[in-house]
């Protein structure tokens, strides 16, 4: 009965190796895959923004936004002095 017992103790043990070594191989890949499509996808959006800012009259806009916040900034700071 000794021998059985340890005969599969070791059957069981190769399992486990045999199935963890593959789950490992499959995901061996997996992160280098992730962090280069979420490259990808910053790069179309930086392309998608510049492309607005420049031919989409985003030029403008940007202007317009820059002269608020600056504006706001100056006139929170001009109230705070004495």
């Amino acid at each position: 009965m000794h021998r059985i017992t340890t005969h599969l103790k070791q059957l069981t043990r190769r399992f486990h190796s045999f199935f963890s070594i593959r789950a490992n191989m499959h995901d061996a890949g997996q992160a280098t895959t992730e962090y280069a499509l979420v490259l990808l996808g910053a790069a179309i959006i930086a392309l998608l923004v510049v492309a607005w800012a420049t031919d989409g009259g985003g030029a403008g806009r940007i202007g317009e936004l820059f002269d608020s916040v600056i504006g706001n900034i100056m006139g929170r700071a001009d109230a705070v002095q004495p």
